[in-house]
């Protein structure tokens, strides 16, 4: 088994905030976070596939071809908008870094070659601040 990962950029703005909960009550629980004028990240996506590579080429799969199925199902979707407002597979979710991560996942499964499969999406919201997801 062998493990590649890809790793993309992108800059987004959200904020956190249950409309459920009164102001005071998101504030509370999500501090500067639910500034009611958003805030923004600096991500780092590490994208990690695992098969067996082909015997004819040693790849387990194109790396160009992992970058483009992460660019326009995932960076184009995120890079420069506000996860709150403007990305479709997010609406109806806080827009933590945790469920980031996961609908993450649902976006680039679809999309891989047959015997690839997605192993680990690393979301780095801050230098020390990041999230794994392993599908689970």
């Amino acid at each position: 088994m062998v493990y590649l990962t890809r790793l993309e950029h992108f800059n987004a703005a959200h904020k956190l905030y249950n409309p459920n909960w009164t102001k005071a009550h998101n504030e509370a629980v999500f501090g500067l976070c639910a500034n009611e004028n958003w805030h923004g990240h600096n991500f780092e996506l590490f994208v990690t596939v695992k098969g067996n590579p082909d015997p004819d080429t040693g790849f387990l799969m194109d790396v160009k071809v992992l970058s483009q199925i992460v660019n326009d199902r995932v960076i184009e979707a995120l890079d420069h908008k506000n996860l709150n407002i403007e990305v479709p597979f997010l609406q109806g979710k806080m827009c933590t870094t945790e469920n980031l991560a996961m609908a993450i996942w649902d976006q680039i499964v679809p999309h891989l070659p047959d015997k690839v499969h997605l192993h680990c999406i690393k979301l780095y919201e801050t230098p020390r601040i990041y999230v794994e997801y392993f599908g689970e």
